[in-house]
């Protein structure tokens, strides 16, 4: 069986380069040794060459298992390659902000099927941050050893190669823009669809709460009908290594810049349930496998994403001033910490 054979994703990777010509850029930030085949961790970039244009990054596949998390990423490039044949006003867009994409983080731990890289290290658990909190055992990462999930690495040991390639990208790319969104794309949690935003490993509101909020606002009033819930992730559960929440508190080293990272969780447990033969294969628990509720799923979440690059594309205005950041500071307490 050929690398594309079991790689489908890499193989598409290669078919949007050729489909967007010289507006699509690409380079190798690094590159992963699997027995015979040595997999490059692409990012692609479309739109403004500006290095203070607002930018949004699109990241997936830092588990292996979550394929549907690149699958709707790649959906997404193309239907903006697509688009860019006809659209002149995408193309005035994309202008005025950049798009980042990094579809496949950790090819090796997709070519192998497992959630870890090929090294059996948990690429989300990985960063050199603890938890400020009591974590849930085994889960919020652990340093037992590789042979059980959830695994972060020895105490002292560098960051893995992937988890160095993502936070270069992001540090190089987005912290150093006055306005940068992120949407790193998961599966595996539920059966409903959320968007988490720091902290993994804390339950401390963090100091651009009211711009979250605000975010939020704006996409319940253009889609009152989305079925997104909103939330930080320390809600659900708290992890030590989170790669966010690293590079969440590393942005705050310069106030004046704002950087919001986002993870989207697609709750793979309604698949699951409309299916329940998936359980007995390690990717159906993740990935829906009817092809018509995959097609749905890389269909649903084209709107978060447009939402998020007509955020961008608008810089700063969609803030509306300070005294409405501070209201907004205070709706989302009540509505997030206050209980």
């Amino acid at each position: 069986m050929s690398l594309y054979d079991r790689l489908p994703e890499l193989a598409e990777i290669e078919r949007l380069l050729a489909l967007g010509g010289g507006r699509l850029r690409s380079r190798s930030v690094a590159g992963v040794t699997v027995g015979n085949f040595c997999l490059p961790i692409h990012v692609l970039s479309l739109g403004s060459d500006d290095p203070a244009a607002p930018a949004v990054g699109f990241f997936g596949g830092v588990h292996g298992l979550e394929r549907i998390g690149t699958q709707v990423i790649l959906a997404f490039l193309r239907n903006l390659l697509m688009r860019l044949r006809w659209d002149s006003a995408l193309e005035h867009q994309l202008e005025r902000v950049q798009l980042l994409f990094m579809p496949l983080v950790n090819p090796g731990g997709m070519l192998q099927r497992r959630r870890a890289n090929p090294a059996g290290i948990d690429l989300m658990r990985n960063a050199p941050i603890d938890a400020s909190e009591r974590v849930a055992w085994l889960v919020g990462g652990h340093r037992f050893g590789r042979w059980l999930p959830w695994y972060r690495g020895d105490h002292g040991q560098e960051m893995e190669e992937e988890s160095r390639a993502l936070c270069t990208v992001v540090e190089q790319e987005l912290l150093s823009r006055p306005l940068a969104l992120a949407l790193d794309c998961h599966s595996g949690f539920g059966s409903r669809d959320h968007i988490w935003f720091p902290l993994a490993g804390s339950r401390r509101p963090i100091d651009t709460l009211g711009e979250i909020y605000t975010l939020k606002t704006l996409f319940d009033q253009a889609y009152p009908h989305h079925r997104y819930l909103f939330e930080p992730q320390s809600r659900q559960y708290l992890t030590h290594g989170d790669l966010w929440d690293h590079l969440y508190l590393r942005s705050r080293a310069d106030p004046d810049r704002l950087f919001l990272p986002l993870t989207l969780e697609m709750g793979s447990w309604l698949w699951v349930r409309k299916n329940p033969r998936q359980l007995f294969s390690r990717l159906g628990v993740f990935n829906p496998v009817a092809p018509h509720r995959e097609q749905r799923v890389m269909r649903s979440h084209l709107l978060l994403m447009e939402f998020l690059l007509r955020v961008a594309s608008s810089e700063l205005r969609w803030l509306e001033g300070r005294n409405r950041r501070l209201q907004h500071r205070r709706d989302a307490m009540d509505l997030w910490y206050r209980s």
